[in-house]
Parts: structure tokens; sequence; C-alpha cells
């Protein structure tokens, strides 16, 4: 049975960046994906500019860029009868915002792990997770898409594998706090849109938004309880980006929409345990809240290091378990919690015109907290010899 210093389930952006970094450091790592190399996922997947510093540290920036992915260089917030357009000014070298589809950084992410040296394989689901006799997790089993049982061992696994995390399930992860907010968002990829960046727009349980990306075309979202988004789709879309921006409704007119729509129906937020021993999570699997304020996959990029560091701790500098990743959480906490609770208000569309703005300058603000943090990380070493890698798909 093969043994590495950490097993990472789950190959989309928490942990294929986790496992990339864990390889820069020289770890031997594992990482495997039920699902096959380069599909997209529900995502609305704009990055905020703590994920977009957190690329170009990494040295992965201009792969994004290089993907055809466009420069967003301003942001325009509607609310009530205010307009307010914000250029992007540079900070810390961040001079513009991305937002990629994720089939696109996705593989990004996993062709830079594999480069370094990580053991990607797709196609793999894992079923639970190995203990020795004291409880302690120390690998996985898993079945391939052949029908092969795969077991590894491993110091770590490390479960990014989202909101249905088998991981979190099998270690029985406690969430340490549920939100009561529920909301849901339907939205799709119009062509020949008229936009020059993000746009939020904000109404009483009416929001919506555009993101642009590659190809193109730019993600049209609209985002209310779920009793107003039912299934999703055109109707419900075109109505709600109505009531929060005449303007973007006009203008969906003359651009080409979409063959079809996706829909997340909603789920309550959460921050789960998200260590103990043998194990850990990242991403989805361990925090989650409404995609409302679009800062998922900035979490990811930013736990994903502040995990791989912790677990570099551990097994390369021998640094006790239990005080690394316990670290590892109260820094994911410490950033989290302003941008948990500010999301918890906005998605339950409890507030009123005027509560907007100002929920709104405190999201900046935890978001200008969380860019500092990352840019007072240390330099990542070099990467290796980059290294050809078989990639198995499902």
């Amino acid at each position: 049975m093969p043994t590495y210093d950490a097993v990472v389930v789950g190959a989309r952006a928490a942990g294929a960046a986790t496992g990339y970094l864990l390889a820069r450091y020289g770890l031997r790592v594992l990482l495997v994906d039920r699902g096959r190399y380069g599909t997209d996922t529900m995502s609305t997947h704009a990055l905020m500019r703590g994920g977009v510093l957190q690329l170009s540290r990494w040295g992965l920036l201009d792969r994004v860029i290089g993907a055809g992915t466009p420069p967003v260089r301003r942001t325009t917030f509607r609310y009530a009868e205010d307009v307010v357009p914000i250029t992007i000014k540079s900070s810390y070298g961040v001079d513009a915002l991305y937002a990629p589809r994720r089939s696109v950084l996705d593989p990004i992410l996993v062709d830079a792990a594999g480069h370094a040296g990580v053991d990607v394989r797709f196609g793999v689901a894992v079923t639970g997770v190995d203990r020795d006799t004291r409880g302690r997790v120390t690998g996985i089993t898993a079945r391939t898409s052949n029908g092969q049982i795969l077991r590894a061992n491993a110091r770590l696994v490390v479960g990014a594998d989202g909101i249905r995390s088998t991981i979190a399930e099998a270690v029985s992860a406690p969430y340490e706090r549920l939100g009561r907010s529920v909301g849901a968002t339907t939205y799709g990829y119009w062509t020949g849109l008229e936009t020059d960046g993000y746009e939020w727009n904000f109404r009483p349980n009416a929001a919506s938004g555009v993101i642009p990306t590659n190809d193109g075309q730019a993600c049209v979202f609209a985002n209310a309880s779920p009793q107003r988004i039912g299934r999703g789709g055109l109707e419900p879309l075109r109505l709600i980006v109505a009531q929060s921006s005449g303007d973007l409704a006009e203008r969906l007119t003359v651009a080409t929409p979409p063959p079809a729509l996706r829909t997340f129906t909603g789920h309550v937020g959460y921050v789960r345990r998200s260590w103990g021993r043998g194990w850990a999570l990242v991403g989805d699997a361990g925090y989650f809240k409404d995609p409302i304020t679009a800062h998922g996959l900035t979490d990811a990029m930013r736990d994903a290091e502040l995990l791989a560091r912790a677990i570099v701790d551990v097994i390369r500098d021998g640094m006790d378990e239990r005080d690394a990743l316990a670290g590892y959480q109260a820094t994911r906490d410490a950033l989290s919690l302003a941008l948990f609770n500010v999301t918890e208000v906005i998605a339950g569309h409890r507030w009123t015109d005027a509560d907007i703005p100002d929920l709104l300058l405190d999201l900046n603000s935890a978001m200008g907290d969380e860019l500092e943090a990352l840019a007072a990380l240390p330099a990542l070493p070099l990467p290796g010899k980059p290294r050809s890698v078989e990639r198995p798909v499902a």
C-alpha cells in the first residue's frame, strides 16, 4: 500500500491548490477526485483581491490571464437609487480582478500540482477513512472508475470535497457555527452583454450581478429567497434582475441568453471544526457561506495556503500536530468571521435599502483585513523542475 505525507480528497480549487503548495515544500502528496479532469462545476467563480493575490504569489496568475480571462478593472454597485462605480486601484501588486471559469481555473491548479510532483488521480471515489487501533486517521479507502479498490496511507488526510464532504462525514467533524440564512441563486452565461466589470445590484429580496469571464461571456446571476427563485431559470432571473437593476434588465434584452441556466437552491452557512487526529478540512468541506458575496473561491485560495503551511510545520519541521492544525483553524476563523456574519445578513435579505451601504462597507473592510494578512505571508519555495504527469480520467 503506498504511503504519502498527505492525501487530499477533492481536486477542485481548494484541494488542487493545497496539493500544489504541499508539493512546493517537497512533500509527497496524493490528490484524488471522483470526477473527470477539466469539467465545469457550479460556481459564480469571481475572484476578489485576496484570491488574485494568491494566484500571483504562487506564480499561476499568468496562466489564468493567458487562458483569455479578461481583467476586471471596475466594480459597480447599485442599491436603492444609487449607482456607485469603483475603479480597481493597485494594491499589493493586484491591479485587476479576474473570474476564470472553473473549467479554466481548476485544470490550471491541477496541472501545477502534477508538475510539482503530486500524484493526481481522477475517477477515484473515496468511500471512507482508515484508522489505527487508537482511532487516528491513517489513510483512505476508495474505488476507482473501473471498480478497483484503492487504499493509501498518509500522515494526514485532507478533505477538500465540498459541502457534502465524505471526509467530514467519515470523521464526524462537528459544526461549530451554523447560520440561519438560506439564499438561492440562478445563473447563466450571456454572450454579447455590454459590461465594463463586476456589477452587484441590491434591492430587498432581489439581488443580481454580472461577472465577466472567458470566451466573451458574462455570468449573470439572480439571488433571492428560495421561494422566489424556485427551480430557477430565465423567468425568475429576468424578474429579479428587473427589480434590482433596470439598466441591466435592458442590456439583457439585446444580449444572447444561454441555452440553459444553473440553479443553487441554497444551503445554510456553517463553520465546521476542521482538524483532528490525522485529518483536516479545507474549502467548502470546512467552511461555507452563501455565494451572494462571491467570496468562496477566494476563501479556497486563502485557506489552501493556511492549511498547507500548517501541514508543512508538522511533517517537515516537527511541530506538534494539534498546535499546528488548531492554529490553521484559528487563523481561518479569524479571517472568516466578519465575512460570514455580513454574508448571513445579506443572504437572508433581512435588510433595507438604508442598510445595504453599511453592510457593503463591512464586507469591504473584512476583505481588506484578509488582503493584508495574505500579503504578509512568507514567500513560497521556488518550484522544482517540472515533470510530466499522467492524468487518469474517469
